[in-house]
């Protein structure tokens, strides 16, 4: 069964409340330091202490670090600490593409070069154990789907490195283009850089409505260092396991540089792992390029086997699924007799009464080849036996 870990930003998110959650949750703490031992920081203490913040008590995490943390870092410095790391090649992968993230909008937003940009708080080393902590966290919960609702950035202003800035900072709207998010909240920042590129990098943010149903295992809170009039100041964090028992899915993949035959395998795989249904569809894709939709419709319990199935057989990175409802006719397999043998007809009914019936291509390509005649013929004649029997 997948894991599910859903971040509900109560009063927002920052690098420090996600560790705080995952603490909070039960993250082995000893893995975690192990993790973190590797980045070579010198002399830093992260310290996890108990807080209460608007009525929810959870866990607050603070870094500290004995070398000067006010010195601006560039990009290149800092992604050579995370790769001279020994974290795993996803988390240092993921602890690299935060920082990329977020240089890239910090470029963006002041307008200079990706390699000029100088990291004030985001580069500060805290912040680095923040993001490679986060990294490591996924790691230790075996990587599990990320899900979380729109977050709200927060108004007003905040005084940052630049200046005093509006909230949300201009780096965070960046950070999050082509990411649902909603105006308003906290007075203050509610989504940090971190944060923001945390979700970006980790999460599928979306509507709670599209979310499969899980059922939670782990709670965790973590706790900001902002106190909200109206809301506590808390990251909730929660591990369960997706109920994918029941229901189905449709489960897709875009292809544009897969062969016709492995197109073909792939279904005929689909359907051998349990698939109700399969099939492909041509599509325009992006830079007009011609491809192809692979689609399979299964049942929850089959839902990851037949997406193993289109990853293994196809040139695709990756399957996205939803779920589906359905109104089915009642059907059953009826034999009927026919000069060249007995044929299923598959007879489809509503409240009772017969609204279709079409003889088994299958067991008609069989008698037709048996008896060496078109498969045209065998289906008629299965079709007449079965209008003559009603």
């Amino acid at each position: 069964m997948a894991k599910i870990l859903l971040l509900e930003p109560v009063g927002g998110i920052a690098g420090d409340m996600f560790l705080g959650a995952a603490l909070d949750l039960g993250l082995d703490r000893t893995a975690l330091d192990g993790a973190l031992a590797t980045l070579g920081v010198p002399g830093f203490r992260l310290t996890a202490t108990r807080a209460e913040s608007g009525g929810v008590t959870g866990t607050h995490v603070d870094v500290r670090v004995e070398e000067e943390r006010s010195r601006a870092r560039h990009l290149p410095e800092i992604l050579a600490r995370v790769e001279g790391s020994g974290l795993s090649d996803r988390s240092r992968a993921t602890a690299r593409a935060v920082f990329e993230r977020i240089g890239r909008a910090e470029a963006r937003v002041h307008g200079v070069a990706l390699e000029d940009v100088h990291f004030h708080e985001v580069g500060a080393l805290d912040s680095i154990i923040d993001v490679c902590g986060a990294a490591a966290a996924m790691e230790i919960l075996g990587w599990p789907r990320v899900l979380c609702a729109p977050p709200e950035l927060g108004q007003g202003f905040v005084a940052t490195a630049h200046g005093r800035l509006p909230v949300p900072p201009p780096a965070v709207l960046e950070i999050l283009k082509g990411i649902p998010v909603r105006p308003g909240g906290p007075p203050g920042e509610a989504v940090t850089p971190t944060g923001a590129a945390l979700l970006a990098e980790l999460a599928q943010v979306a509507d709670p409505a599209s979310f499969p149903a899980f059922a939670p295992e782990r709670i965790g809170y973590g706790v900001g260092t902002a106190r909200w009039p109206d809301r506590p100041n808390v990251l909730r964090m929660t591990l369960g396991e997706e109920a994918v028992g029941g229901g189905l899915f449709v489960l897709e993949a875009n292809l544009d540089d897969c062969p016709g035959q492995l197109v073909a395998r792939a279904i005929e795989a689909a359907l051998a792992a349990g698939a109700l249904d399969a099939w492909a569809a041509p599509l325009t894709m992006k830079k007009g390029r011609p491809g192809l939709l692979v689609g399979a419709l299964a049942s929850g319990d089959r839902r990851d086997a037949v997406a193993r199935v289109l990853l293994d057989e196809t040139t695709t990175l990756g399957v996205r699924f939803h779920a589906v409802d359905r109104i089915e006719l009642d059907r059953e397999l009826v034999p009927v007799a026919t000069p060249y043998g007995e044929v299923r007809v598959k007879v489809a009914r509503r409240g009772g009464a017969t609204v279709g019936a079409h003889p088994e291509y299958e067991d008609c390509l069989t008698r037709a080849r048996e008896h060496g005649v078109p498969v045209k013929e065998v289906l008629a004649a299965a079709a007449a036996s079965f209008r003559a029997g009603r």
